[in-house]
């Protein structure tokens, strides 16, 4: 994660002793040489340069993101792999960094979307989805599909439902992709209809637009989603029932019923 691999020098940038007393003004000069110096002999070429910026960029994001160490050692991996085979001409150091960071995410099954890199980028949404793509492509990165279950933990504790509403939400997740449910569909919208879709099943009392405003899902979608769900579930488990019941301004109604 660093581009020297912590193998330079540091040189503090306080103008003090090892004692803590402060250093008198030829010193502060002569200590301001050394600096300089330093910074020239670790970024000695281009490449250094452009390393030690993006490593600065994937670090910033990272952090704003709250992504684990292994994140950022991963997206770290990525850029140099990038920048060994000449990946960058034509694209910004920002806009690779941050498919780096992405390519991260999906590689480590992270629960955190797309819009929200796009939120702690210092490029557009569009530059950076191109550089995720070709480097994906050429350096051959393992990338499968986002898992909607990733998502459930985060916006249950959001919501903060009970364990019995989140385990079931889980449950409805799997029978959904056995179904193929989870084919082409935003695995964000899958977890909200799953987490709503519960909620009912469990009797908590739960509103699709709660859902909606902690997992920046539209309401239209979690009740496409969540039907459908209902319906695969419904054909898993003879015991629950589907009752189609009109929803009101605050979607409070109860769509399904456990019959025991």
């Amino acid at each position: 994660m660093m581009h020297d691999k912590g193998l330079s020098t540091n040189i503090s940038w306080q103008n003090k002793d090892a004692y803590g007393n402060s250093l008198s003004p030829r010193q502060r000069q002569k200590m301001q040489r050394l600096r300089t110096w330093n910074e020239r002999f670790r970024t000695r070429d281009s490449k250094e340069r452009n390393l030690k910026q993006a490593l600065g960029e994937i670090q910033r994001m990272s952090s704003a993101l709250g992504l684990s160490k292994a994140n950022r050692e991963t997206a770290s991996v990525v850029y140099r792999r990038a920048l060994d085979e000449d990946l960058l001409p034509g694209r910004s150091i920002e806009g690779v960094a941050t498919a780096a960071v992405y390519a991260a995410i999906r590689q480590t099954q992270t629960p955190r979307t797309l819009e929200a890199v796009a939120q702690v980028s210092r490029v557009e949404e569009l530059e950076f989805k191109r550089a995720y793509r070709y480097i994906n492509r050429e350096l051959g990165l393992e990338v499968g599909p986002p898992d909607a279950e990733n998502y459930i933990a985060s916006s249950a504790s959001e919501l903060a439902i009970s364990d019995t509403t989140e385990r079931r939400a889980h449950e409805l997740l799997q029978i959904g992709k056995e179904a193929g449910l989870h084919s082409g569909r935003n695995p964000v919208g899958l977890a909200a209809a799953a987490i709503y879709a519960a909620a009912l099943l469990t009797d908590e009392r739960l509103t699709q637009d709660e859902v909606s405003a902690a997992t920046d899902v539209s309401t239209v979608t979690i009740r496409n989603r969540y039907q459908e769900l209902l319906a695969a579930a419904s054909e898993h488990d003879s015991d629950i029932q589907v009752t189609a019941q009109t929803e009101d301004d605050n979607s409070l109604s109860r769509a399904m019923s456990a019959a025991k």
